[in-house]
């Protein structure tokens, strides 16, 4: 018997690194095994994906005319496969996904990850925005992002919060993963404090060296930072002066001695440095137009029983349970941010802190997200019929 189709249109997939594209590569992953999947990408995203997903590339310059291409080519799809279903892996590819679905009869599905509502851009809200309300259903990352689906006038009832997943990592080898990393940097027994992300005036970094790291050196004199990530090159937003300004204010200080920037890294390396760390510091800053919708990488930590503090703005707080797999700061609060830190690395380290943290992020599994998309996905066919 052959499987009913589902066409993916989205511009999140490898090669494009970050936490859009893990999860709508396991979105992918998990539709093949009920459907026939046919996927409208990136260039270079058919490497990533199993020979069994049918995949058409767009290569393109700018948002404009990726956005050009994919529509002509999920038009083209959508008519030839005539799929039950036409996903958007963002809102960018709305005003793409709702009109082919409409030709073709299809149920549409939208995932929206918190910027894609907030955009500051007026023709964005002009002429995207209001699509997001006619789509069947509309998959969000976090409550705080079904609250600005609702803001925007999606109907409640089409809003479904799906939580990005975390892969819980064998804990057999951590002690000899973080030995080796240690030894690999030369940091030694010091406490480490990670900074996982792409480095933007929203991640917080420049204000965690300007106005935390300095209070946490003087209670914790031998403590390092320790960033990975660089320049958002492929995202549609965010300051590529970042990394200059925290740079500066590093040598204004005297604490570049005690900062190591590792860039991009592969997830071999990624893993060695979660389960090195003290603490993964998470000072995402509160902004209107530029918003944390949900926080992958807390919950990549806490896989890793290693916890984080972070400013509770955005969707963090549906990534971080307070007490459980970190604490939760005001925005804000910068000394209270240090105190937390402290606080945490006077703690003994044992058993019991990576188990709270685990058993978090077990909520979290794969496994469980994509149950969910296969309930929800069959649901919004069967609703049709």
């Amino acid at each position: 018997m052959n499987k009913p189709s589902v066409l993916v249109v989205t511009r999140n997939l490898p090669p494009l690194v970050g936490g859009m594209e893990r999860l709508i590569w396991h979105v992918v992953d998990t539709l093949r095994s009920h459907y026939t999947v046919h996927v409208v990408g990136p260039l270079g995203c058919r490497f990533s994906l199993s020979a069994d997903v049918h995949v058409v590339e767009v290569g393109a310059k700018s948002v404009l005319l990726f956005l050009l291409k994919a529509t002509l080519a999920a038009l083209w799809s959508a008519i030839r496969h005539r799929p039950v279903i036409v996903f958007a892996g963002s809102g960018l590819l709305a005003p793409v996904v709702w009109p082919i679905a409409r030709i073709t009869k299809s149920r549409c599905a939208v995932y929206l990850h918190g910027l894609d509502i907030q955009v500051a851009h007026t023709v964005y809200q002009t002429f995207w925005v209001p699509f997001f309300r006619y789509f069947d259903c509309v998959l969000v990352n976090s409550r705080f992002t079904k609250k600005l689906a609702l803001g925007v006038g999606v109907v409640p009832d089409r809003i479904q919060i799906v939580h990005p997943g975390v892969e819980l990592p064998n804990f057999a080898d951590a002690a000899v993963r973080s030995q080796s990393f240690r030894s690999r940097h030369n940091l030694g027994q010091r406490p480490i404090l990670l900074f996982v992300g792409r480095i933007t005036e929203r991640k917080g970094l420049a204000c965690f060296v300007e106005h935390i790291f300095p209070f946490i050196s003087l209670e914790v004199p031998d403590a390092v930072l320790l960033v990975l990530g660089g320049s958002p090159v492929d995202a549609l937003q965010g300051g590529r002066n970042a990394i200059q300004r925290v740079e500066t204010i590093l040598k204004e200080n005297g604490l570049g001695k005690r900062t190591i920037f590792l860039g991009q890294c592969s997830d071999q390396e990624l893993g060695d440095a979660y389960f090195s760390a003290n603490i993964l510091v998470f000072p995402v800053q509160e902004s209107e137009f530029d918003i944390e919708g949900f926080g992958m990488v807390a919950l990549e930590a806490a896989a890793h029983g290693l916890p984080t503090v972070a400013f509770a703005v955005g969707g963090i707080p549906d990534a971080v349970s307070n007490g459980c797999s970190g604490k939760l700061i005001p925005p804000g609060c910068n000394m209270s941010f240090v105190q937390a830190v402290v606080e945490l690395l006077h703690e003994n380290a044992g058993v019991e802190k990576v188990v709270r943290c685990r058993r978090f992020a077990q909520e979290f599994e794969w496994g469980n997200f994509g149950q969910k998309i296969i309930r929800l996905f069959r649901n919004l066919v069967r609703n049709e019929n």
